[in-house]
């Protein structure tokens, strides 16, 4: 057992697929306290039991085929319609159309891709300093995260409605806790972009026909969240329900209706999302299993007693969980980084007194700007890609967004209430 650990990181240096090497770690760990290696199955099998499971393939679904088709088109159109006139008017429309696309489709990546291609030439046309265009596109892609029914919502709540903590954990209150701090960071940002500067263009005046041509236009797409998160909140429907309504909904919109997506690629589509699905609940149920390990060894409480020796109040122990969770976002995507790690820190940060909800809004608040940090944020090389632009462009373009929503961060961290508010006010 002394050489288990150099074989795990040696196994990771060697690019092992991540649930291979989380598997290994729990098996050996289980062995070490003479438990049937079984457990390990035993846990994926319960994991696949779980009801809101099937919540996160139906809406994985939905998300690919609204990234394939024109809604994201049509969705700028309508915002830029409705927003454009306003000062910073299609700034304002980028963070939100990015917003609500990365809300449905819980990938960063497809929106950036997706939506760049429009927003960057329209915001450069407007006459945005080509900076403040790449910056605002690169951060906001990531910005949805917070919004139902966003995926890592969902997977974070999974997770800690498998751990035996004191305070409940349920979805919808995820979902709920998420929107004022997603709205702050909204908010922030469009101040931010009513301030910028532009060369030329002058801003353009409210047309209501063009703004009725974008309503029709988008007549299909305008229903999906308010049936959606109506559905939710207003206890019509479960998730999974939630989660089957989305993806029959998409799946007649976009294939039968506008048909935006030939059918020959459907196929390809339910590939893709089905492959990282399948990576998502795999690591998920092997991570579970570690953790079962690690809470029969007492290593949470172990290391939350380690920790107290050298931090002994809420305020330091939140600063150094921010930083770490920024460096995780960089190093980590997020659906790694909320199975991996989100077990361990969810009994230390009940230690601390910090509500369960609240923490799942801190962690993925940390982690979707960790996707822009420099020098390894996976948004800023998919930005790199996506526009062909210099890497140590994107690096400085960032900068003065980072710096916003790091504070939007700290806000959040610092006050519950902005979390807690609406879930349990």
């Amino acid at each position: 057992m002394s050489l288990a650990t150099p074989l795990l990181v040696l196994l990771a240096l060697l690019r092992t697929p991540l649930f291979v090497v989380i598997a290994l770690a729990a098996m050996l760990g289980f062995s070490r306290i003479d438990v049937d290696l079984s457990v390990v199955g035993i846990e994926i099998y319960r994991l696949a039991e779980m009801p809101v499971m099937i919540a996160i393939p139906l809406f994985t679904f939905a998300g690919y085929l609204l990234g394939e088709g024109r809604a994201s088109a049509r969705l700028v159109e309508l915002t830029r319609c409705l927003l454009g006139w306003l000062p910073g008017g299609l700034a304002i429309v980028a963070i939100f159309a990015c917003a609500l696309f990365t809300a449905f489709t819980g990938a960063t990546g497809i929106t950036i891709v997706a939506l760049g291609g429009l927003l960057y030439p329209a915001l450069r046309q407007a006459g945005y300093l080509e900076r403040f265009n790449l910056g605002l596109l690169t951060s906001a892609g990531s910005l949805g995260l917070l919004f139902a029914p966003s995926l890592p919502l969902i997977l974070y709540g999974v997770v800690a409605q498998q751990m035996d903590l004191d305070e409940p954990v349920a979805i919808t209150d995820l979902f709920l806790a998420g929107i004022l701090p997603g709205l702050l960071m909204l908010a922030m940002l469009s101040a931010y972009a009513m301030l910028q500067p532009r060369d030329r263009a002058p801003r353009p005046a409210f047309d209501a026909r063009a703004a009725r041509a974008a309503l029709i236009a988008a007549k299909w797409d305008i229903p999906l969240p308010i049936l959606v998160l109506g559905g939710i909140y207003g206890g019509y429907f479960a998730i999974s329900e939630a989660a089957a309504v989305t993806a029959i909904y998409v799946f007649v919109v976009e294939m039968l209706i506008i048909r935006d997506i030939p059918f020959r690629r459907l196929p390809s589509i339910m590939r893709d999302a089905m492959v990282l699905v399948g990576g998502i609940v795999v690591i998920l149920g092997v991570s579970l299993a570690s953790t079962n390990y690690l809470i029969d060894a007492e290593i949470p409480s172990r290391l939350f007693a380690t920790i107290q020796q050298h931090v002994d109040d809420r305020l330091t122990f939140l600063i150094l969980l921010n930083i770490f969770l920024l460096v995780l976002g960089m190093m980590l995507d997020i659906f790694s980084a909320i199975v991996i790690i989100a077990p361990i820190i969810l009994p230390i940060a009940a230690g601390y007194g910090i509500h369960p909800v609240h923490l799942g809004i801190i962690f993925l608040a940390n982690l979707q700007l960790g996707y822009f940090t420099p020098p390894v944020g996976m948004s800023l090389f998919i930005a790199s890609y996506r526009f062909e632009k210099p890497i140590m462009l994107l690096y400085r373009a960032t900068i003065p967004f980072f710096v916003i929503l790091l504070l939007a961060v700290l806000i959040i961290t610092y006050w519950p209430a902005l979390s807690l508010g609406l879930p349990f006010g």
